[in-house]
């Protein structure tokens, strides 16, 4: 093991300590927008003076995004009155799942009853049987 520490340090001097490439200087970011060539005032009539919130159009309704939310523009198609109509909707909905729910929770724990009740049963009546046939 000696003999091969030796080599190795006798190469050492010949291929050098360290790895150390040489650094890349840093290249120049160019920008892929063709915006900046234009004059100020081509600029604001691309990019408007004011972009606002963002807006769409979904099914001939128009929404915008304000306060972090989705609002329908005045002059869509879903009146105030049905947005209330379906919010009080869903909340039936939901009381009524919920109440089903319940409903399930309470079949299922009876169903385990009645199991547990007709294995017992049946046990007690192969524990007869058992005896009945010890007595003959």
């Amino acid at each position: 093991m000696e003999v091969n520490i030796d080599f190795k340090r006798s190469l050492m001097p010949l291929f050098g300590n360290t790895f150390s490439p040489k650094k890349t200087p840093p290249r120049k970011s160019a920008s892929l927008s063709s915006l900046h060539t234009l004059d100020r005032s081509t600029r604001e009539i691309e990019l408007g003076l004011e972009s606002g919130p963002p807006a769409m159009n979904l099914g001939g309704q128009s929404w915008k995004f304000e306060d972090g939310q989705w609002i329908t523009e005045s002059g869509g198609n879903a009146s105030t009155k049905e947005v209330h109509r379906l919010k009080k909707r869903n909340l039936q909905l939901e009381e009524e799942n919920n109440l089903l729910k319940s409903k399930i929770e309470v079949l299922m724990d009876m169903l385990t009853e009645t199991t547990v009740e007709y294995h017992l049963m049946e046990k007690e009546i192969e524990d007869m049987k058992t005896q009945h046939r010890r007595k003959k």
